[in-house]
């Protein structure tokens, strides 16, 4: 039997992603987001849902560029704190020991420790409520070589250890139970 809940937020579970910003050093800002989500596959179009107080909501507005950065095991406490801490009071980049690096296609920052940054242009900016939607286009992505598959030549996601987040927890991703039409393969 199921039980009423009052409507809420409970599609889960989410990335834990890191999110860079920024076009020169003095503006680099990271912060943490699980609103995100994919949502067109050609064009690859994204989003990200940011609160307008958040200090990085007028850097992304103004210069209309992002990198979502996937977090790992590795990462966790800092994707925790990039959370919790404002960009506004901190250097992140420089409290959590992370480094930044000029990406590739647009003009801003990714960090170079996570395992895959995919660049992202700003097509539109949909006020919602609590969060605006960034609706972005993903103009590159950038992995790391040491998760590539040299046989195959793709990304090893199992390799990563990506976390996610989960009705305010983080875990490691579990084992895979199966692939993309595994249900009407036929049988050998």
């Amino acid at each position: 039997m199921k039980r009423t809940f009052k409507p809420g937020t409970m599609i889960y579970p989410l990335p834990a992603a890191l999110i860079s910003c920024g076009k020169n050093e003095e503006e680099y800002n990271i912060f943490t987001v699980s609103w995100i989500g994919t949502i067109c596959s050609d064009p690859a179009m994204c989003y990200i849902s940011v609160r307008p107080s958040r200090h990085s909501y007028d850097i992304i507005k103004r210069n209309g560029e992002f990198v979502i950065n996937l977090t790992n095991e590795d990462l966790a406490y800092a994707t925790d704190w990039c959370g919790v801490k404002s960009g506004r009071d901190f250097n992140k980049f420089k409290e959590m020991k992370l480094t930044p690096a000029k990406t590739s296609v647009i003009d801003s920052v990714l960090i170079e420790e996570s395992p895959l940054s995919i660049e992202c242009k700003v097509k539109q900016i949909i006020p919602l409520g609590s969060h605006d939607m960034f609706i972005a286009e993903v103009v590159n992505v950038l992995a790391d070589e040491k998760y590539i598959d040299k046989e195959t030549d793709a990304f090893n996601l199992s390799d990563a250890k990506l976390m996610a987040y989960n009705h305010g927890n983080y875990y490691k991703l579990g084992e895979k139970i199966g692939k993309f039409g595994w249900s009407v393969q036929k049988k050998k």
